[in-house]
């Protein structure tokens, strides 16, 4: 197994020793293509598996991270197309510049900015101390900046989620911190200056919650949202919310249930459906293998699955990534294990709590489509696409798209903003649209390349979906637009 994220397994281990008997594959299962097979002892210009979730660019291709590999063995940036085609852009390390060393082994993946650049953290590197740097790439190109060097531990000590662009263009992540049991919120504007924005542990017991394993969401209004993997009331993780000026209020703290049946240590960040309401997975308790939840705003929260309910878990175990909300309103993840084969699941589950296995990974022979799933995305072509830890045709990963029949769609850079702004629309095919609409008033845009647009919050507009009309049809937004007084 190939083992080039060092923090996912070990975290996820207990999982594993969970039921395992053996039964019948789900009916519902999707037919996946495997398009690369990874190799991380293929020479320096081999691709090894990308950390987390890719993240699709505004060129239209996929882009991520790896831990190791490259000119210097010390991570890259890789470069990875819809249909299967991987290559490196640029290589992290290397020696000493002017006293600092550049960025090394990032453990997270990239955030697609507003300005079209990639924005990313690594967790060495930097100072003398090597608490690692944040970082600016630019795909065309291949351009390459360190933003600024992590010093001391006031910062935290790795980073643990990529960094998301909130409305007021700041780039916002959490690093985890095990030796001080806390963990922090971290700032950077697009030009790279750093700001610590919160301290977990804070209050006593650290009734705030400690250790921050996922990333942050804004929510529609404004503030941002995330888990801890620990502290909070019952030291088992929490939910929080926190507002532009670092106010933080404590939504949720797991394992407030008897036997701790909401379970607890979520290490996934948030997601909110278009009814409002927020959606995550936690990595332990229920009955062991994790589970799924919704939240309201004010914290009031619903389990809506507990995985490994059967024997031998077929629903999977062990939730990883963030869940994925579609057009339609259901979600999508990935387990590390259990399935068919316990090496791991794909799913989808409705609003309501209705989970559908739609793969069991390590199915064909030698595990050639992959095991222990560890990334998924959804592109707007409508399809998932997601990575594997080991397996495929070199048993070092694989990278794989997933039809589960949704139509394509556009996503919007921001969700947030004033009449007036210039905003990106990322899909597929974009090429001779004719229209542009924010929730029915028609927008001036212009036409970039085929996998965006540049258009204008007309005036009137109100917060909804942002639909545009092309040869092809009409794509709507996998979300609403939300419009700033």
């Amino acid at each position: 197994m190939n083992n080039h994220s060092p923090r996912f397994v070990s975290r996820l281990l207990p999982a594993l020793i969970l039921g395992m008997a053996t039964f019948s594959p789900q009916v519902h299962a999707q037919t996946l293509t495997t398009l690369y097979s990874f190799c991380a002892e293929c020479g320096e210009d081999s691709v090894s598996v990308p950390n987390v979730d890719l993240v699709q660019a505004i060129d239209g291709d996929l882009y991520g991270t790896t831990f190791d590999g490259g000119t210097f063995a010390e991570g890259t940036i890789v470069q990875i197309t819809t249909g299967g085609t991987a290559s490196i852009q640029y290589s992290l390390g290397g020696a000493t510049q002017h006293g600092f060393t550049p960025g090394s082994h990032p453990l997270t993946g990239l955030a697609q900015a507003y300005n079209g650049l990639l924005y990313g953290t690594t967790a060495d590197g930097g100072t003398r101390d090597s608490y690692g740097t944040s970082f600016v790439f630019s795909p065309n190109g291949s351009t390459f900046k360190t933003l600024n060097y992590f010093k001391g531990t006031a910062y935290g000590v790795g980073p643990s989620s990529a960094l998301m662009q909130a409305s007021n263009g700041n780039l916002y992540g959490t690093r985890y911190d095990i030796v001080t049991g806390a963990g922090t919120l971290i700032s950077i504007t697009p030009s790279g200056e750093l700001s610590l924005f919160y301290s977990f542990c804070a209050q006593s017991g650290c009734a705030d919650g400690s250790n921050p394993y996922g990333g942050l969401v804004q929510g529609s209004n404004g503030n941002l949202y995330g888990t801890t993997e620990q502290g909070g009331a019952n030291q088992a993780g929490t939910v929080f919310e926190i507002t532009a000026a670092g106010a933080l209020t404590t939504l949720y703290s797991f394992c407030s249930k008897r036997g701790c049946i909401d379970g607890d240590a979520p290490s996934t960040g948030l997601v909110q459906s278009t009814d409002g309401d927020f959606y995550g997975t936690t990595s332990g308790a229920g009955v062991g293998g994790g589970t799924i939840f919704k939240m309201t705003p004010s914290g009031e929260l619903t389990t809506l699955h507990t995985f490994c309910a059967q024997r031998g878990c077929p629903d999977g175990s062990g939730p990883v990534t963030s869940l994925i909300l579609a057009p339609d309103g259901n979600l999508f993840g990935i387990t590390a294990y259990g399935g068919a084969y316990q090496k791991g699941t794909a799913f989808e589950i409705t609003p309501s709590g209705v989970l559908t296995t739609l793969y069991s990974f390590c199915s064909q022979a030698d595990c050639a489509d992959g095991e222990l799933p560890t990334g998924l995305m959804l592109d707007t072509d409508g399809n998932l696409y997601g990575t594997t830890e080991a397996g495929g045709a070199n048993q070092y990963g694989t990278f794989y798209s997933l039809s589960v029949g949704l139509s394509p769609f556009v996503s919007l850079l921001p969700r947030f903003a004033s009449a007036g702004t210039n905003i990106t629309i990322l899909g597929t095919n974009l090429t001779g649209a004719t229209n542009v609409t924010f929730n029915g008033t028609g927008a001036v845009f212009s036409v970039i390349s085929a996998s965006a647009i540049k258009a204008t919050v007309p005036a009137g507009a109100s917060t909804g979906i942002v639909q545009v009309t092309t040869p092809g049809g009409v794509l709507s937004s996998n979300g609403k637009f939300h419009v700033n007084p």
